[in-house]
């Protein structure tokens, strides 16, 4: 499995990469091996605030519907339009072009919760 060490990680299998003020979110190249075919994925709007461990959505795929949790709280400021023609990005790339929100964090503090690459590989064995 890929787990890339510039990442940070959630135990519900989402990533995060933190830059400044913002997180960008998607799920990992783990989950979606596991989801299988993914053929949907519901993003909120623009504006909407989330909170760390909530969901923020959910990803639809050939085998079951699982929610999205999010791994910092905040405003999502970016959504990826790409993924509502094109759901199996998130099998693709799912580190690059499956990328699902952009947060701009509203308590820093959160990021001391996230997983590091090397917890989340124990995590998935």
């Amino acid at each position: 499995m890929n787990v890339p060490n510039h990442l940070l990680y959630t135990k519900d299998h989402e990533w995060a990469l933190i830059e400044d003020d913002s997180t960008t979110v998607g799920l990992t190249d783990y989950a979606q091996s596991e989801l299988g075919d993914v053929v949907f994925v519901e993003l909120p709007g623009v504006g909407t605030v989330v909170e760390q461990g909530k969901s923020f959505g959910t990803i639809e795929a050939v085998k079951t519907v699982a929610d999205l949790l999010a791994p910092m709280s905040g405003e999502v400021v970016e959504v990826n339009r790409e993924l509502d023609g094109t759901p199996e990005k998130v099998n693709q790339d799912p580190y690059g072009e499956g990328w699902m929100i952009k947060i701009k964090n509203s308590n820093p503090g959160e990021k001391d919760d996230l997983l590091s690459p090397g917890d989340y590989k124990k995590l998935i064995g």
